[in-house]
């Protein structure tokens, strides 16, 4: 089964890394964290957007960049305003494949140098020139079910647990 990444290169803002990591934790995506962080991992606005799904979040921190790829081997896809290619032109098919998905700080994006040296692989989420760009846990969710999609959800359930309030709910 294909593993999915979500790569955060110097998130600064709690409440976004706290919604990411609910999205991780509901999707099986391991969560990967590139220093400087621009807050603490038990900070309070972080706890809160995680929720209490925090223990059931994978994930690593990274003292820099370079610490990062050196450690991680796959196929890194890079989320920026400056992609020339869609999120359907990312091929998500290798059913072992490691697909890392990285997304740039709230302020600057991904440096341009890393940007330049892999053009070949940055994604453009398609929107008008009404705004910049998506919130960066916006952009997470997006891509993470697109990968999702191609890879026929995995082993995610299609259908509200019996743990939960059940396939029937609706019905009842």
């Amino acid at each position: 089964m294909a593993t999915n990444h979500i790569v955060l290169f110097e998130p600064e803002i709690p409440q976004n890394t706290g919604n990411i990591m609910r999205t991780c934790a509901g999707t099986n995506t391991f969560l990967h964290l590139i220093k400087p962080l621009g807050f603490k991992i038990d900070d309070a606005h972080m706890k809160r957007s995680a929720v209490n799904y925090l223990p059931h979040v994978h994930y690593k921190i990274y003292e820099n960049w370079e610490n990062f790829v050196k450690q991680n081997q796959g196929i890194f896809y890079f989320l920026t305003r400056y992609g020339l290619k869609t999120p359907h032109e990312m091929d998500l098919s290798e059913k072992n494949g490691n697909y890392y998905f990285i997304i740039g700080k709230e302020s600057t994006g991904i440096p341009k140098d890393i940007l330049k040296a892999n053009l070949d692989k940055c994604i453009r989420l398609p929107i008008n020139d009404n705004i910049r760009s998506l919130n960066i846990s916006n952009v997470a969710a997006i891509v993470i079910f697109e990968a999702l999609r191609q890879q026929d959800y995995n082993d995610l359930d299609r259908f509200e647990p019996e743990t939960l309030k059940g396939k029937d709910f609706l019905l009842k």
